[in-house]
């Protein structure tokens, strides 16, 4: 495949995603219309989309109850399987056929734009599922950024997505926790087939899972998060069914600790001892095909490890001249590494409290609230909570994250902030970390996409980590035109995050394509910016665990920045942001190429007006 360069997607057109209008009923005494080929086009299109989504929340029952569909509510998933895996590959397969059925050249330009996106999705799960990628990703199903064993606890916990409002809620989950015992297994399993074919995980990672599994081992069974639907039962219970379901959660804790003991003990014993201790991709056996196939699939674009890396090179240079103009700003006599650790130590930056840091956040959430409506015409219906990560995952976790809502606005989404060891703590972050996770980032993207009913499923609670994160990332920009950047201490915040993603391309690249140790990335992100070793550890193990997902960030932002700098150079007095934004956001989470695509035709439509 050619190689796009971010600066030629400028040369793609096409037409806008909006909904085709329906048309106009026959009179009842006029003869009706022949058919319209273009709406018979439509109509196989949506109805396949409709059939993929319906066999995909079969396969993926979660998917379904993240949205509130309570259909599957008491299967977890059979992963990890060989009847999963080659009914996923059938189901992308027949999903093609029969796209391939429907001739795109009768779709309206809206449809055409909705077939290319689920062409595009169909074939990147079946390039995923070739026996070539699965024996290099399957065989390590767990590492301690990316595992059932730390989504599920919180999922089960009662504070998850998972509803505990009537009896037949709580008997469902009894269900899944049968099924999430027989996946801890099948992942032990897998990890066995791992060793036998020489493709292992990092000693790092697998040393840090066999920690998150004794942390929760640890719990006494009335502490576990497992429990904890236990202390919530409803009013309207009777006492019977309490005490009934407090006898079976107790016993189904049992099992599951009895099932991560196993995992644990497994890892310890069996596997530890034979795990890599290079950290990157490139020092396992098939790792370099891998991430070069992590690359493309994270950025929607097919660039090379030495592309992305030389580019954050460049950002890490252009974002140190900015800071050096805030060090002078503010009057700090000494180089810029000395107001690097001048930020990271001075304790007018660090938190006082969990919970003064937690108001914090709730007094920045208001002060975005009240500027939002200069930025944006369409907001979501779905609320935004801000709350601490539980204490027995906050220590591998990164400073922050979101949890989606529910598409109707009744479960809110999370916006989930680190309390984890408050003195490697700074400040001036708080407000970029805001945008970005909350409002207007994953939040918008997220709910607004979930929300819009006229788009395909797919569309609605798909997407691509390019799209999304590179719109979180975008979202902190801005801060500047809102004024919260005034304050130089906040600014310097948000560069420091900008630098965060910057350098994210240096590391991750480093690791995985270029032999770069953990401590030599940690030292790297220590040099150049003022994290503090507690968060550039978890950064750099997180790019340990999950390769390439840390380049999305730059790679999305920097086109949707320079798409918004093309349209306001276009339309000079004709720009409007809040409709940039609605543009950008309106249709869910597209792959780069195709956002630039509807960016290009708003903008001829806007200077035809």
């Amino acid at each position: 495949m050619k190689t796009i360069r971010l600066a030629l997607l400028a040369t793609v057109t096409a037409a806008a995603l909006t909904l085709p209008a329906m048309p106009a009923l026959a009179k009842h005494h006029e003869e009706a219309p022949a058919a319209d080929p273009q709406q018979a086009a439509h109509d196989a299109l949506f109805a396949l989309f409709a059939w993929n989504d319906e066999e995909d929340l079969k396969l993926n029952p979660l998917s379904a109850l993240f949205r509130g569909d309570m259909r599957y509510a008491d299967h977890l998933g059979n992963y990890l399987t060989d009847e999963y895996t080659n009914a996923v590959r059938k189901l992308a397969q027949d999903s093609l056929d029969k796209l391939h059925t429907i001739s795109r050249d009768q779709l309206n330009p809206t449809d055409k734009i909705a077939y290319d996106v689920f062409e595009y999705n169909q074939s990147e799960a079946l390039e995923d599922l070739t026996p070539e990628m699965l024996a290099l990703t399957e065989v390590r199903p767990i590492n301690h950024f990316s595992g059932f064993h730390t989504f599920y606890p919180t999922f089960a916990s009662g504070k998850g997505a998972a509803p505990f409002k009537t009896v037949e809620d709580y008997e469902n989950n009894l269900k899944r926790h049968k099924e999430y015992i027989a996946l801890i297994d099948r992942a032990i399993g897998k990890f066995r087939q791992g060793m036998a074919t020489g493709v292992v995980e990092t000693r790092l990672t697998t040393g840090n899972v066999i920690e998150q599994l004794d942390t929760q081992l640890a719990m006494p069974i009335e502490e576990s998060p497992f429990y904890g639907p236990v202390t919530m039962f409803p009013d309207s219970f009777s006492d019977a069914d309490k005490a009934r379901l407090t006898q079976e959660y107790r016993a189904a804790i049992v099992d599951i600790y009895a099932a991560h003991t196993r995992l644990r003990d497994f890892l310890k014993t069996e596997y530890l001892p034979v795990t890599r201790t290079d950290v990157g991709l490139g020092s396992m056996k098939g790792g370099d095909k891998l991430y070069a196939h992590m690359i493309e699939g994270t950025t929607t674009l097919p660039l090379t490890a030495e592309e992305l890396h030389n580019l954050g090179l460049a950002e890490v240079d252009r974002i140190h001249g900015e800071m050096e103009k805030v060090k002078t700003e503010v009057g700090f006599k000494g180089s810029l590494s000395e107001f690097f650790e001048f930020v990271r130590t001075d304790p007018q930056f660090k938190p006082k409290s969990r919970e003064a840091l937690t108001e914090r956040y709730y007094a920045i959430g208001k002060a975005v609230d009240a500027k939002i409506p200069q930025f944006f015409s369409h907001v979501p219906k779905t609320p935004l909570e801000i709350r601490p990560y539980p204490e027995f995952r906050e220590k591998f976790e990164a400073g922050g994250s979101y949890e989606s809502g529910s598409p109707d606005g009744s479960r809110a989404g999370v916006f989930y902030f680190n309390a984890y060891d408050l003195p490697s703590r700074t400040t001036p972050g708080e407000t970029t970390l805001y945008l970005h996770e909350g409002a207007p980032g994953h939040h918008f993207q997220i709910s607004l996409a979930q929300e819009n009913e006229a788009l395909p499923a797919f569309m609605r609670f798909g997407g691509n980590t390019a799209y999304v994160e590179g719109w979180a990332l975008y979202s902190e920009t801005l801060g500047y035109p809102m004024g919260f950047y005034d304050d130089p201490y906040q600014r310097f915040g948000t560069l420091d995050d900008e630098m965060l993603r910057a350098m994210r391309l240096v590391v991750d690249t480093g690791i995985h394509a270029m032999g770069w140790t953990r401590d030599q990335a940690i030292q790297y992100m220590l040099d150049n910016s003022s994290m503090g070793r507690t968060d550039a550890t978890a950064e750099v193990e997180r790019y340990i665990a999950i390769p390439s997902q840390a380049l999305a960030y730059k790679v999305g932002a920097l086109t949707i920045q320079r798409l918004r700098t093309k349209a306001e150079k276009e339309l000079g007095d004709k720009f409007d942001i809040r409709e940039f934004h609605e543009v950008v956001l309106g249709t869910g989470a597209l792959p780069l190429p195709v956002l630039e695509r509807k960016v290009d035709d708003w903008i001829a439509a806007k200077k035809g007006e």
